[in-house]
């Protein structure tokens, strides 16, 4: 029930550079909260002096801690608040007995989150996600409209063709995968549990292979099981706002500019479709899916805090012409 008993993570930050890795000395408040019977963990760097705070959504492929790792613990020394949490079936979370979890689970619960951090002060919220993580964000801020604005490093439409073929172990299985686990998942077989690397390009989600066999190795992250449930949940969620009719925050990607899993045109058709809020795309050099690499890693926290500080500085200024697009040739490094 807690990162400290738990040594997978340490082995797959070994590979992230000294200034991202967690120890006694900077770790990251463990909180454990009650929801619908789950016990939702939780990774807390608090700081009640920060202008805002900025809630960690991992995806598939990771958990709440390897976003401390990449964001959390960063963007706290940079003067924010950040709340990492675990979904369930990921991570710490311990699920409620006979739970039936789907991708709508997450997003519920993503909602919720929102609402519990409004509660406990009224600091704006910001919202990151990695992978799949990037369009929960989008999910969450749909049903919530009080976000401040939406970070992502990617944003995945699994309803768009070329979205789902292209981010399945094959184009083939993303083709035939979908309606298959979708008719199962609506018998009593819907409970059966796959592999995500099965499912998905889990195989491109680092591009250092000992680091992959590090996270393929973490049953908490990489290394998960899905249920056909959950993964037919996840392929046709749709969202309570579409994308054209979403006004409520602007958004951020940050795009990693060596992802071998996702690239930029896969987020394109969604990103595409947001007209009325400013949309701003940056290119993280050197970068993979789940980033280990420099200078992508700082250019990325970067890019978040400059996001961030912009959005607040709006309120009490002129805001941003809504739908203007950001090209990521036109984003050089900025220090």
């Amino acid at each position: 029930m807690s990162y400290q008993d738990q040594h997978q993570w340490k082995a797959i930050q070994a590979f992230l550079p000294k200034a991202y890795q967690i120890d006694a000395s900077n770790a990251p408040l463990e909180e454990y909260w009650s929801w619908r019977g789950h016990n939702v963990h939780l990774d807390r760097f608090v700081n009640p002096t920060a202008p805002a705070k900025v809630i960690l959504f991992h995806g598939v492929g990771t958990n709440g801690r390897q976003m401390s790792t990449i964001a959390g613990l960063p963007l706290a020394r940079l003067g924010l608040e950040t709340v990492a949490i675990d979904m369930p079936g990921y991570g710490e979370t311990q699920v409620a007995p006979k739970a039936q979890v789907r991708y709508d689970t997450w997003v519920e619960l993503a909602h919720a989150l929102i609402e519990h951090e409004r509660r406990r002060d009224s600091r704006p919220i910001f919202l990151y996600g990695l992978s799949a993580g990037g369009m929960l964000t989008y999910h969450a801020a749909a049903m919530n409209q009080e976000v401040a604005g939406i970070i992502g490093m990617t944003f995945l439409d699994q309803r768009v063709p070329l979205v789902r073929e292209q981010t399945a172990l094959t184009p083939l299985l993303g083709r035939l995968g979908g309606p298959l686990i979708h008719a199962l998942a609506n018998t009593p077989l819907a409970g059966l549990k796959i592999p995500m690397w099965l499912a998905s390009k889990m195989h491109t989600l680092v591009n250092d292979r000992a680091a992959l066999k590090a996270c393929l190795k973490d049953r908490t992250s990489a290394g998960n099981w899905a249920s056909l449930r959950f993964l037919s949940s996840y392929l046709n969620y749709v969202p309570v706002i579409a994308p054209q009719d979403f006004k409520a925050c602007p958004v951020l990607l940050t795009q990693p500019a060596a992802d071998r899993w996702t690239p930029l045109k896969l987020s394109q058709p969604f990103l595409e479709r947001l007209a009325q809020v400013e949309v701003q795309t940056r290119l993280l050099e050197n970068a993979g899916h789940y980033p280990l690499e420099e200078p992508g890693l700082t250019q990325m926290n970067q890019a978040i805090l400059q996001f961030i500080e912009a959005v607040l500085a709006s309120t009490s200024g002129t805001p941003p012409t809504p739908g203007a697009q950001n090209h990521p040739e036109s984003l050089g490094q900025r220090s």
